[in-house]
């Protein structure tokens, strides 16, 4: 078993892959005491990967030109791509949103919506601007490991990262893409 760079990056999603990624407890220590080395994720706030980092994860579907830049930096400097979770793999509940129009959906969010009390559509160079389509990962770049569920299981990230610990590609099945 060698040395297994990983980072990894939250974009259009409600961060429940993360939190199974989390999930997986004390095997986390027993994967980095075995050589997985996280070296960026949105948990830890370090959101670039090194050059040279072996897996980078995707969560969240691809929706605003930020994700984009994201998503494309991940696949430059990464050996293997793995969409993690619904919305990574196939665009999920995000792609919900490619049913209205942007300029109606920012109408919502910020000025129509109960709650809100004048309000106004935000505008700075800071935020994402909104793709015209909310996609999944693989419509953007190349993606060479898919990790359904939403979220995944604990058991399906530890599985697919062990494999890879272990120099073996990984193959989800039974158990593994069980949904609940």
């Amino acid at each position: 078993m060698g040395k297994l760079k990983v980072a990894s990056i939250w974009c259009e999603g409600c961060s429940g892959c993360h939190m199974s990624f989390l999930d997986m407890d004390e095997r986390l220590v027993e994967l980095i005491s075995k050589g997985l080395e996280i070296n960026a994720t949105p948990i830890t706030d370090l959101k670039v990967p090194d050059e040279g980092t072996d897996i980078g994860i995707i969560e969240g579907a691809v929706a605003t030109d930020h994700h984009e830049e994201d998503v494309k930096l991940m696949r430059e400097r990464c050996k293997l791509i793995l969409a993690l979770g619904d919305c990574a793999v196939f665009g999920g509940i995000p792609t919900m949103r490619n049913y209205v129009p942007i300029p109606d959906l920012l109408e919502r969010g910020y000025i129509t919506t109960e709650s809100t009390v004048q309000g106004k559509i935000p505008t700075s160079d800071e935020i994402g601007k909104h793709l015209s389509k909310v996609k999944a990962a693989n419509e953007v770049i190349k993606v060479d490991l898919y990790v359904p569920g939403c979220p995944p299981s604990a058991d399906a990230i530890y599985y697919v990262l062990k494999e890879a610990l272990e120099g073996r590609v990984p193959v989800l099945s039974g158990e593994l893409l069980k949904y609940e």
